[in-house]
């Protein structure tokens, strides 16, 4: 069993051992002198040993106690370096961002080069993964996610929350306006759906009426949002479009909401996420007030 004395009066020890002056030791510690005195006198008793000699004009080290404090001292040390290490993250000084693969494709790199001119200074690194972040596992000081925002140990703020509706490519709604069916005739063509999405399609036929489930549909799915919304730019078929992701799109006329009913899920959004904990970080607060600023800039349309 390790024989350890107790923690602060060895800590005391160490300064006093390090400065060789009581006065000094105190400012350091921010404690009176005579608290300095008292905490070395516990360890003296402690150990059995005396480690300084009272001077007139201060304190020295006995031959015992500047042994002991050859080796207490790097130990300290050692403690203080690696709690440096710990708090200052990966070393890099760039802001760790995690979030996923449709909305830094979609939002996040659209958007960063107006956060990179008001703060060319701060270097951001993202990274890319779908399951819930883990803070005392990944290496990030931020994350983005989509959900209800009821996540364990962690601070969310609500960037958007989700809305949904069917987009396709304005050649595929021509084709059936000049057939005079569209848009419901559009919901026989292939409905694109993406994997991690999968009950988007659902969710709003439900909302408008009908009660025919995905299966009973014609429908293809994809690894990700991103390439569902890319086989509906090629006229693949129709897919769920989440408005806030395909502001660029939409507004160029590359996709079309040929039923134009979006559907405002409010159990639903886009957070960013951060540790509960977390040590106060300029370019953290920078980065939370920037992207806040900017998805409040950009309210989602009146839904059904």
């Amino acid at each position: 069993m390790f024989k350890v004395p107790p923690l602060n009066p060895l800590r005391v020890f160490e300064v006093v051992a390090r400065t060789q002056n009581l006065t000094a030791a105190a400012l350091e510690l921010h404690v009176s002198q005579s608290a300095v005195s008292r905490q070395i006198g516990v360890l003296e008793s402690y150990l059995g040993v005396q480690l300084f000699r009272r001077e007139r004009l201060g304190v020295s080290l006995t031959p015992a106690g500047a042994r002991y404090a050859k080796q207490i001292t790097p130990a300290f040390q050692a403690i203080s370096n690696a709690t440096e290490e710990l708090t200052r993250g990966d070393g890099s000084g760039a802001l760790r961002i995690r979030t996923y693969t449709t909305f830094t494709a979609k939002w996040l790199i659209p958007h960063l080069p107006e956060f990179k001119k008001r703060h060319p200074d701060i270097e951001v690194l993202i990274s890319n993964a779908v399951p819930d972040v883990d803070f005392a596992r990944d290496p990030v000081d931020l994350a983005i996610q989509f959900g209800n925002g009821r996540w364990s140990d962690v601070k969310v703020d609500l960037l958007f929350q989700d809305e949904i509706e069917p987009v396709c490519a304005p050649e595929l709604m021509a084709r059936h306006a000049s057939a005079g069916g569209v848009p419901s005739s559009l919901l026989g063509e292939c409905l694109l759906v993406s994997r991690y999405r999968r009950t988007d399609w659902s969710d709003w036929l439900g909302a408008n009426g009908s009660v025919d489930n995905l299966s009973s549909r014609n429908h293809m799915t994809f690894s990700s949002s991103v390439l569902t919304w890319q086989a509906a730019l090629d006229g693949l078929g129709v897919a769920i479009g989440q408005t806030m992701l395909l502001k660029s799109e939409l507004a160029s006329g590359r996709l079309v909401r040929p039923f134009n009913r979006p559907l405002r899920r409010v159990d639903k959004g886009h957070y960013l996420v951060r540790p509960v904990l977390q040590r106060y970080s300029r370019k953290v607060e920078i980065f939370r007030d920037w992207i806040m600023q900017a998805a409040g800039a950009e309210p989602v349309s009146s839904g059904t």
